[in-house]
């Protein structure tokens, strides 16, 4: 009884935990989910130096964290509106902050 009891707790305390991964995402009326962007924001492939000319200073740049061997270091910068997400020298991701003002597609 005791063992029904604990595995019971245990699948319980896991439920409890797991918690939902959250994102904005966009409905287009042709009924496919998009990740809300901007009209203008840094896109996939440009280099830190594109970005900091057309975008400007970011408000912070966190220190680059470093990846398991053989990968590349990831380093982010915080825009007012998105976060720029960099592998080496180039963006691989840009988040818009939520509550920002999707682009209409």
């Amino acid at each position: 009884m005791s063992r029904v009891l604990q595995l019971s707790l245990t699948a319980l305390l896991g439920l409890t935990l797991a918690s939902p991964a959250l994102a904005q995402v966009i409905i287009l009326p042709n009924g496919h989910a998009q990740a809300s962007t901007l009209s203008k924001q840094p896109t996939r492939g440009m280099t830190m130096q594109q970005v900091r000319s057309q975008f400007g200073t970011p408000l912070k740049k966190l220190a680059p964290t470093p990846t398991a061997p053989n990968y590349p270091t990831i380093a982010r910068w915080i825009y007012a509106d998105y976060t720029v997400y960099f592998a080496d020298k180039h963006v691989i991701h840009t988040v818009v902050h939520t509550g920002k003002t999707a682009a209409k597609p």
